[in-house]
C-alpha cells in the first residue's frame, strides 16, 4: 500500500471508531509508530481534523466525514462473493442483513458495475460445506471473476488428476462454483472443444487475455451443475460414525449423504465426495468417533494422516 492509499485508509479507519491508539494503527497498517506520527501530521496539514491526546489516542473531530468512496471492481466482486458465502454458510439470522448490505453496495455502484454484478450473480453458485477450503487466493479467483463479467479469454496452465501432465489451455470462462471446500471454474475449453470444469487449486498459471469471446445466452450454470457435477469425479465412500457424531455429519456433509444405516452405537454412512484427500482429513477430525471403511484408498489416506499427526506429537 502506497502512502496516499494509506492516508485515505487511515481516515476511514478513524471514521469508523471513537478513539484509536497509535499502536493499533501501526499494527493495522503494518508500519512503525514513527510512520503513524508522520501520517497523522500529514493529515493535519491536508486539513483533516485529527484530534490526539497523549495516552488516549487519535480521533476525528465530531461531524467530519469523508465523501462517499466508490468501490473498485475488485472490491465490489470481493464483497459480492463474501456476501454469497455468508448467506450460504452463516446463521440464518444474518441472511436478511446481508441481503440489505449487498443491496446498498449495488445502489452506490455506477450502472456498468451493477450490470457486472448481475452477470456475476448468474455465473456463481456456492453450496456444500464451508470447511477445509482449498488453498487458492485472490490472484486466482479474482481475475477469473473479472474475466467472466468482461467475457475475456483465460489462458491457464492446468494439472488434471494426481500425477497428470500439465497442459496449457485457452478457455472461455462461464461461471465459478464452490462445493465442499473446493472452487471450480466452468468454461468452454478450446483445447477439448467442450464445456469442462476445472479445480482452481490445480491451476498453476493464469493470464487474462485481451481477446473477448461471444456470450452464450443459452448457457445456465446451475443447469450445467445439475447435469454434470453430481456424477462426474464423485467417489462413493462408507464411514462408520458414533451416534454422538451423526448430527455433525448431517450438517457438514450437506447433500453428499446417500444412505445412513444404524449399526451398533452409531451408523454406517454412505456418501459421495469430490476429494478423498479432503474426506480423509474430515474423518480424522472426528477422532475415535469415526472409521473409514471403503474404499481402501480412503482408509490408507486416513492412516497416513493419523501417522503424520502421531509423528508430530511423538517423543523428541
Amino acid at each position: 500500500m502506497n502512502r496516499t492509499d494509506r492516508l485515505v485508509a487511515m481516515v476511514m479507519y478513524l471514521q469508523g471508531r471513537r478513539v484509536v491508539k497509535a499502536e493499533e494503527l501501526a499494527r493495522h497498517f503494518e508500519v512503525n509508530i514513527r510512520t503513524i506520527y508522520r501520517d497523522v501530521a500529514a493529515l493535519g496539514e491536508a486539513g483533516v481534523p485529527v484530534a490526539g491526546e497523549a495516552g488516549v489516542g487519535y480521533s476525528l473531530v465530531r461531524g467530519y466525514h469523508l465523501p462517499p468512496v466508490m468501490f473498485t471492481a475488485e472490491e465490489a466482486i470481493a464483497l459480492f462473493i463474501g456476501g454469497e458465502m455468508v448467506k450460504q454458510f452463516a446463521d440464518a439470522s444474518l441472511t436478511g442483513p446481508m441481503d440489505s448490505a449487498v443491496l446498498k453496495i449495488r445502489s452506490v455502484l455506477p450502472r456498468e458495475r451493477q450490470d457486472d454484478l448481475e452477470r456475476l450473480t448468474r455465473a456463481t453458485a456456492i453450496f456444500g460445506s464451508p470447511r477445509l477450503s482449498t488453498g487458492i487466493d485472490q490472484r486466482t479467483l479474482l481475475p477469473i471473476e473479472q474475466a467472466i463479467v468482461s467475457s475475456r479469454v483465460l489462458r491457464m496452465t492446468y494439472r488434471g488428476r494426481a500425477r497428470a501432465e500439465e497442459t496449457r489451455r485457452d478457455v472461455e470462462p462461464l461461471g465459478v462454483t464452490y462445493h465442499d471446500g473446493v472452487w471450480y471454474l466452468v468454461a468452454w475449453c478450446r483445447l477439448r472443444k467442450d464445456l469442462r470444469y476445472f479445480r482452481l487449486d490445480r491451476v498453476r498459471a493464469l493470464e487474462v487475455l485481451g481477446e473477448r469471446f461471444a456470450p452464450r445466452p443459452d448457457f445456465s450454470l446451475r443447469r450445467f451443475l445439475e447435469q454434470n457435477m453430481d456424477d462426474r469425479e464423485r467417489v462413493a465412500a462408507k464411514i462408520w460414525f458414533a451416534e454422538d457424531a451423526l448430527d455433525r455429519v448431517r450438517r457438514e456433509s450437506y447433500n453428499g449423504v446417500v444412505a445412513l444405516r444404524p449399526e451398533g452405537a452409531g451408523a454406517e454412512v454412505e456418501l459421495k465426495t469430490f476429494s478423498l484427500e479432503w474426506l480423509a482429513r474430515w474423518i480424522l477430525s472426528f477422532g475415535a468417533e469415526a472409521e473409514a471403511r471403503s474404499p481402501a484408498k480412503l482408509r490408507a489416506l486416513v492412516r497416513q494422516e493419523a501417522e503424520a499427526v502421531a509423528q508430530r506429537y511423538g517423543d523428541a
